[in-house]
């Protein structure tokens, strides 16, 4: 794995978790707008909004980059849209950047040929 396709993964994987966390609290945000006088909806909309598309954004390029199959491609995106799917998906990102940062080590100093 190169260094671009290391950062785009990298990239990914960090605004995976806030973007999970801001979708619970929009949830929550909803719930209180419905049943007190608190309308926080509009201000964490537009702030869930932009790490969304961060999030649809560095999703593509790692999908680009990366050259995942199909199926992990979706996988990444279905997480996306899920409550707490964010956090899976930090969560496989996270391994499979360190099992690739190994196999890279691996490669360059002989022990595996690849």
């Amino acid at each position: 794995m190169d260094i671009k396709t290391a950062t785009a993964i990298r990239r990914l994987r960090l605004v995976s978790a806030p973007e999970a966390v801001s979708f619970l609290i929009l949830l929550l945000c909803s719930v209180l707008k419905r049943t007190t006088d608190f309308n926080a909806v509009p201000v964490m909309g537009a702030i869930h909004g932009v790490l969304f598309i961060l999030y649809v954004i560095f999703w593509a390029d790692a999908w680009n980059r990366a050259k995942w199959p199909l199926g992990t491609a979706a996988l990444y995106f279905v997480l996306s849209v899920l409550p707490t799917g964010g956090f899976f998906a930090e969560r496989k990102l996270r391994r499979a950047s360190e099992d690739a940062v190994i196999a890279a080590r691996a490669r360059q100093e002989g022990v595996v040929k690849a």
